[in-house]
């Protein structure tokens, strides 16, 4: 008696039907493989492959350049406004501090416009802090140090009225309360201040380095769509002896275009960058240093009279000299080196020559046009005669004549606080200059990239078709 076959088991007819099937994968594997052997399979082939490398290149190139587009925004808008925002904070904390000085030299009765100028510094600064902690994104050593200022503003702040109060008192703790502002000011404020600023540079040059950078796979994916397409059409000319197939043609004349504008929109936002760096965020970074040390160098000055001795260098060569008086020097020396220091290629003529290496003569050398060199040129002027001036004062007080040098300080015409004043606003000037130079650079900077985008993927999808519709005539000859 016959049995019927079990089912289930590993050899059993049933299972051996199921091994026998080959997943669809293979089979559709298997028919391209097969449609390939043939011309028509060829072509079809040929023309998938131009019209997705030829698309793969708009779409990486789109990508590429809107990084690019976005990081030249930022360059423009964001991290260079943030970055000269916070030296405007350190240049008004500075000018507070300076300020502060000066007024308690004058007396009891300070002048109105001294207290006026104070209080529009903290304002300034307080303003300008509530800004960047409202713009800063992403750093978190520039909230931090906007957090430590404000913490440490009001402290600042509390010690000046201490110092005014017992100043108009005539008791000599105000000159006391001072030296432990301008301390508070100098050791932690400033510093400070001087991270910040350095933190928010440091990302202007992360904005600078990615909004420059060669957009290396979208040429690399352009090149090799070319390569394609001229590979496409010298393997038509050989097997039917045609020069030119229009699709192809076109497809190439498409990417070629593309390709070029990618190249040369590049190089020209790479040159406006270029210039608006080192005409622009550069000489601005110079200038922004020069003002801040001829404050400091101010504010050591005045300082130097309202501590009369108290404050020694208590190490190094310099041991046992007036702190604020070598600090100043220092100063001094960083702006326009000593007296008759300067050099041939350095800012001003004759003795009015900046020191070679020192900060006005690097922003004399990089300032591109007569306009901003010119007030570099008179700044050095000017802080020759402040450095004369100054000289005076200390013989004034050095004699014992401490009127005579309070006047020369803080007096009207002929003092060095002319003299300060004249270089803070010659200073100011050429920044404005330089400011006006760095948004016209860098605007023709990212101007370049305008439109490369779009324009790119408008000509990669019309390359894509024109390479399909070229293959197509191909294949309806096999019909």
């Amino acid at each position: 008696m016959a049995h019927p076959p079990t089912t289930g088991a590993a050899g059993s007819p049933a299972a051996g039907a199921l091994s026998g099937r080959r997943p669809a994968w293979r089979e559709g594997v298997e028919r391209a493989r097969a449609a390939a052997t043939t011309e028509p399979g060829r072509l079809r082939l040929i023309g998938a492959v131009l019209a997705a490398l030829v698309v793969a290149f708009g779409a990486v190139t789109a990508w590429q350049v809107s990084d690019r587009r976005t990081a030249a925004d930022a360059v423009a808008e964001h991290s260079q406004p943030l970055s000269a925002a916070a030296a405007d904070i350190y240049r008004s904390l500075a000018d507070a501090d300076t300020t502060a000085a000066s007024a308690f030299l004058a007396g009891g009765q300070e002048p109105a416009e001294v207290r006026h100028r104070y209080e529009a510094d903290i304002d300034r600064a307080s303003k300008l802090l509530v800004r960047a902690a409202a713009t800063t994104d992403g750093s978190a050593t520039a909230r931090e140090e906007i957090r430590r200022i404000n913490e440490l503003l009001p402290v600042y702040t509390g010690l000046i009225e201490s110092a005014r109060a017992n100043n108009r008192q005539g008791l000599p703790l105000g000159g006391a309360y001072l030296r432990y502002a301008n301390d508070t000011m100098r050791a932690r404020l400033l510093p400070a201040a001087g991270r910040l600023y350095q933190a928010e540079t440091a990302r202007l040059g992360e904005d600078y380095g990615e909004a420059k950078s060669w957009p290396w796979a979208a040429i690399g994916t352009g090149a090799v769509a070319l390569a394609a397409l001229g590979w496409a059409q010298r393997r038509e000319f050989l097997r039917t002896n045609r020069v030119f197939n229009r699709g192809l043609l076109a497809s190439t004349a498409a990417s070629a275009v593309a390709l070029l504008w990618l190249v040369a929109g590049h190089a020209l936002a790479r040159a406006g960058l270029d210039d608006s760096d080192r005409h622009g965020a550069q000489s601005l970074h110079v200038l922004n240093e020069a003002r801040i040390g001829s404050l400091r160098a101010r504010g050591d000055e005045n300082l130097t009279l309202v501590a009369r001795g108290a404050v020694v260098v208590d190490k190094g060569e310099d041991k046992g000299k007036d702190a604020y008086e070598v600090s100043y020097a220092e100063r001094m020396a960083d702006l326009v080196g000593e007296p008759g220091t300067g050099s041939g290629a350095a800012a001003g003529s004759g003795a009015d020559r900046a020191a070679s290496g020192s900060l006005l003569a690097r922003a004399r050398d990089l300032a591109d046009d007569g306009e901003g060199r010119a007030p570099v040129d008179e700044a050095v002027t000017r802080l020759r005669e402040w450095q004369e001036r100054h000289k005076a004062a200390r013989a004034a007080d050095d004699a014992g004549n401490y009127k005579d040098a309070r006047a020369k300080v803080i007096g009207g015409e002929g003092s060095t606080g002319e003299s300060f004043d004249q270089v803070d606003k010659l200073l100011a000037k050429a920044l404005a200059h330089e400011q006006r130079e760095f948004a016209r650079a860098a605007d023709d900077g990212r101007g370049a990239l305008t439109g490369l985008a779009v324009g790119a993927g408008v000509l990669a999808a019309l390359g894509a078709v024109a390479a399909l519709l070229g293959m197509g005539r191909r294949l309806a000859e096999y019909r």
